[in-house]
């Protein structure tokens, strides 16, 4: 599924206020002088990278768990289209500052990948943009976003999925492959982002999240397999997730923490030597590491979804969006963007 952006429906009437830092594009705007896309392009950008624990969805038949592939947006920590109470999306939140357009790059079942592998079939099906792919479209873009929050590599730990069964059993050479090949991956995509960001007229915020905290996360697994099994009727397809996520079973569960864990070292070490190459340009771009989502606590069973017990429910979603927006913060400060 492309990028759709989504702007501020009341910006207009926003920067129509004299005391709008954007009156004097609006002001262009009214003479003639610049289109509303240009204006539209003018205002703030915000972009989302990752997987589906930045989407509203999870997992049932398969034509439902498809057909949601495709169609959900604006239903999670980052993008809340509901005006509605709900989830207080990082959006939501910015909206309070300032007009923008908001970008949801964010994709069912996304790897942080090699780019010369073709994802598999179910991928396709589903219609999975892996991060290549994603950093790719944001490059390619008229457009180039001012702040960019990646929160990507949840599927880059299912370490049990092919793996080769004499490795179930031995598995610190495979995780340590695996960190490796993740950061190199990780690495490479982000430096075009980077690459792009040093060719802009404007500064660029870029976060990378560390995943999320797995060790809490399982705690909240168990307690909804434990009302599962005082209740059948609860979290219908629970036992659907492995068939998607093999080290989801209990059985693995140790190893995907430990993975996990790996991951986050190699994205802090990551980000730390790209600051390094990029010291040059620290007016311009701010690249952060950022644990937010590895140090929220997610041991509840109401923060899961009620359908599957796997993605994160209404309000796991507020969890997620206020543990990163503290962080984001940061960010929009370096833009001068915060109020």
């Amino acid at each position: 599924m492309k990028s759709a952006p989504f702007v501020s429906p009341n910006f207009l009437e926003r920067i129509a206020e004299p005391a709008s830092s954007f009156y004097p594009d609006y002001l262009a705007y009214r003479r003639g002088e610049i289109a509303r896309a240009e204006l539209i392009t003018r205002l703030p950008h915000v972009a989302m990278l990752g997987d589906s624990v930045c989407m509203g969805i999870y997992i049932s038949s398969p034509l439902g768990t498809l057909w949601r592939a495709h169609v959900s947006r604006g239903k999670n920590w980052f993008l809340h289209l509901d005006a509605a109470p709900g989830i207080c999306s990082i959006s939501k939140c910015l909206g309070r500052i300032t007009p923008f357009v908001a970008i949801e790059c964010a994709s069912v079942g996304a790897l942080v990948d090699d780019e010369h592998r073709r994802p598999n079939l179910f991928r396709r099906i589903l219609g999975t943009r892996n991060f290549t792919a994603q950093v790719r479209n944001l490059v390619r873009a008229r457009r180039f976003p001012d702040l960019i929050l990646i929160s990507i590599g949840h599927n880059n730990v299912d370490w049990a999925w092919r793996c080769p069964p004499h490795q179930l059993e031995e598995v610190d050479e495979r995780l340590k492959q695996l960190g490796k090949d993740f950061r190199q991956n990780y690495t490479r995509d982000l430096r075009r982002l980077l690459e792009c960001a040093q060719t802009q007229q404007h500064r660029v915020a870029i976060v990378v999240f560390g995943l999320i905290n797995f060790e809490s996360y399982f705690k909240g697994r168990e307690a909804v397999e434990r009302l599962r099994e005082s209740d059948r009727s609860l979290y219908p397809h629970l036992e659907t997730t492995y068939k998607y996520f093999v080290s989801f079973h209990p059985v693995y569960r140790r190893n995907l923490i430990r993975l996990a864990a790996i991951a986050n070292e190699e994205l802090r070490a990551m980000v730390e030597a790209l600051n390094h190459e990029i010291v040059d340009q620290s007016e311009q771009i701010q690249l952060r590491y950022s644990d937010a989502l590895a140090t929220a606590d997610l041991s509840r069973a109401e923060l899961l979804h009620p359908i599957d017990g796997w993605h994160a429910s209404v309000e796991g979603h507020n969890v997620l969006a206020d543990a990163a927006f503290s962080d984001v913060k940061l960010g929009l400060q370096f833009l001068g963007l915060s109020d």
